[in-house]
């Protein structure tokens, strides 16, 4: 009896110890590398020196450096030609956004959008601290904002993953997706790789701009998050759907009503597919049956 009671309860919600113990399950995972701008130099601290984002040390002028390296400053002073040597900048943030919005507390299989969301931002986050990087990210809904500077070691990941169970958002008026995503890129700086996961509902024409945003310095994932039972109706019946305090039934005889919900879905889905393509962002779909380890996998 106990046992049925905690899978139910796993499914509406989450809990630290269940974001926890999903460290073990992010060990075999691949850290995410896009193709397109893993030739890019910065973003990642390597012992192998070049030109790249630190600055590491000056030494003598050797055949075969590149000029533009020189440190003047130090060849005057000492009388001989010296150049700058660089390191790569090899670790990078993680920001992870998270939609707790109220249409996140949905599901009519698997497990509450919600939560999926939850386990997958934790998944990502072990992960990037098993890889040495530093995590951070947002957490919105209606009620406002919660922040999280990016930082380094478990306890960040910790922070990050109590704000998932307990949020403590800020009092501000309830902004707009885009708004949203606007503020993500404030906090975001150049050569981070940025997670947003929602189900994108409000999503329109003007996220272009924010992505397009996001995309120029920050590699970018978008994982969307929704029930099947929104992606298509059944053929036949009255359904009661309720959120603790409202109540609304579906006719799905009703075929004019059952196109348009239909043709919502597939347009937010299809400006998701074209934003993608056209900015390079990596776009992940994951329903609420779905298992978040073999999503991110």
């Amino acid at each position: 009896m106990r046992a049925a009671q905690k899978e139910v309860s796993e499914r509406v919600s989450v809990n630290l110890k269940m974001l926890i113990e999903l460290a073990k399950s992010a060990k075999p995972l691949k850290h995410y590398r896009s193709k397109i701008r893993a030739a890019r130099s910065g973003g990642h601290l390597s012992p192998t020196k070049g030109r790249g984002m630190e600055f590491d040390e000056a030494r003598l002028y050797q055949p075969g450096d590149d000029i533009r390296a020189i440190d003047w400053r130090v060849t005057a002073r000492r009388g001989k030609t010296h150049t700058k040597i660089y390191r790569e900048e090899r670790e990078r943030p993680v920001l992870i956004s998270v939609d707790c919005r109220s249409s996140m507390v949905f599901a009519t299989r698997g497990c509450f959008k919600s939560v999926q969301a939850a386990k997958i931002a934790a998944l990502l986050a072990w992960k990037a601290e098993q890889h040495g990087d530093r995590v951070g990210g947002q957490l919105f809904s209606e009620q406002g904002v919660q922040e999280f500077k990016p930082q380094g070691g478990k306890h960040a990941v910790l922070r990050f993953l109590n704000g998932l169970v307990t949020p403590n958002f800020s009092s501000q008026k309830e902004m707009t997706l885009e708004q949203i995503i606007a503020r993500f890129s404030q906090h975001a700086g150049h050569g981070s790789l940025l997670y947003l996961i929602s189900d994108f509902r409000g999503l329109s024409g003007k996220a272009e701009v924010q992505l397009s945003k996001l995309a120029r310095h920050s590699e970018v994932v978008l994982i969307h998050i929704y029930d099947p039972l929104e992606s298509q109706l059944p053929n036949q019946g009255r359904y009661r759907f309720t959120d603790g305090q409202r109540d609304i039934t579906v006719d799905t005889a009703d075929k004019a009503l059952i196109n348009d919900y239909q043709r919502q879905f597939q347009q937010r889905q299809s400006l998701l597919q074209k934003l993608s393509r056209k900015w390079q962002l990596k776009l992940i779909e994951c329903q609420t049956t779905d298992d978040p380890l073999e999503v991110i996998r």
